[in-house]
């Protein structure tokens, strides 16, 4: 049996999911087949729902997989989702379908990150474009949203730096507003101490989405490369670890880079 602690613990984090993702009881209600009535009483405790109704719920509310885990906790079931480590025999096919994907890349850089955007594997382009940085920045785990705004990192070579590093640093922070992470909000208040100020909006402002425009590694090398970003993830997993795993690919913005990044490469 339910306790009434427990379940309106799971009441009140449902409520709570609900609100975040702006979706009424009624909404809620005909996403998962269901009244809102039952929404209702789920939400104030008064009904107790089984185990798949609440898989439902956290699954038309987008809740990552890991929350899904603690909701079902929270209810007295137990969790349904994996968490198996990375290196675990396996996930092999999933990991060299990775590699195969950070080989196929290149010469362009690319990363796999886990949530917080510590690194997993990196292409050899990657690290390529990161010569220069310092070691420990380089230390496992590997912040790569670190290495690209520290100081020390690969911030003093990126020409549009006041619009870049808020681009990165707003994504992190709508990522801990849609699914809360306390690391997450410290990255972002570490990352924007290291920033500057957030540039002013002029009349021909296009938000901060803006390719990243990095000079070459040598000074002597005027030349500039300008590129920009995709994020893929695993959108039907059912493990922890890898529904957690983020691709971020960058991509040349013109034909003069796409050549710098084939020549870096061959160093």
């Amino acid at each position: 049996m339910i306790s009434e602690s427990t379940r309106g613990g799971l009441a009140g984090a449902l409520r709570e999911w609900r609100s975040r993702r702006r979706v009424s009881q009624l909404e809620l209600a005909m996403r998962t087949g269901t009244t809102q009535r039952h929404v209702s009483f789920i939400e104030s405790g008064r009904s107790t729902p089984g185990r798949s109704m609440i898989i439902r719920l956290a699954e038309s509310l987008e809740v990552p997989i890991r929350e899904r885990n603690e909701l079902l906790l929270a209810a007295g079931f137990a969790p349904v989702y994996p968490q198996t480590r990375l290196d675990d025999p396996q996930l092999e096919p999933i990991r060299t379908a990775l590699e195969r994907i950070l080989h196929g890349h290149l010469p362009y850089p690319a990363v796999v990150v886990e949530r917080h955007g510590d690194l997993v594997s990196a292409n050899a382009a990657f690290h390529a474009l990161t010569a220069g940085v310092a070691p420990h920045l380089l230390v496992p785990p590997v912040s790569v949203p670190r290495v690209l705004l520290h100081p020390q990192g690969l911030a003093p070579r990126i020409v549009n730096l006041d619009e870049w590093a808020w681009h990165i640093i707003g994504r992190i922070q709508a990522e801990s507003v849609r699914n809360p992470d306390e690391q997450l909000q410290r990255l972002a208040s570490e990352l924007s101490d290291l920033a500057p100020p957030r540039p002013r909006e002029s009349p021909d402002h296009l938000g901060f989405a803006v390719p990243l425009r990095l000079r070459a590694h040598d000074p002597a090398d005027g030349r500039e490369l300008t590129l920009i970003t995709t994020l893929t993830h695993f959108g039907t997993a059912i493990d922890v670890t890898i529904a957690e795993l983020r691709l971020e690919a960058f991509l040349p913005a013109d034909l003069a880079t796409s050549a710098m990044l084939a020549e870096l490469l061959e160093r």
